[in-house]
């Protein structure tokens, strides 16, 4: 598990909706503990107007949290939206750098 800080256990996560509706803002937790849930709550929220996932509030994370970001990306693509994560940790993308799958997660560095 990828942790910012010394905590055992991050409190469980959970996105936000920005006032202008532009971003979802991601706090907390996103692993195997967490992601179903994260997930079936975001199917709650319209995807952000504007484009931007927000994870720089993300303080722990594993290989669940690639799943939650492939199932946003799924929807975005069916309700034809482009979404962009901004923040993510840097293990995040060591894991989907190790998975081979980056591009796929950050589909606007693919072409670096």
């Amino acid at each position: 598990m990828i942790e910012s800080d010394s905590v055992d256990r991050a409190e469980p996560g959970a996105f936000a909706v920005s006032e202008d509706g532009r971003r979802w803002v991601f706090t907390g937790a996103l692993t195997f503990e967490d992601a179903a849930r994260v997930l079936e709550d975001s199917r709650e929220l319209p995807l952000p107007t504007g484009g931007h996932v927000d994870f720089s509030g993300l303080h722990a994370a594993d290989s669940a949290a690639l799943a939650v970001l492939f199932a946003l990306r799924r929807r975005a693509s069916a309700e034809r939206r482009r979404l962009v994560f901004d923040g993510l940790p840097p293990g995040v993308a060591a894991l989907a750098r190790v998975y081979g799958i980056e591009e796929l997660v950050f589909p606007q560095h693919a072409a670096h």
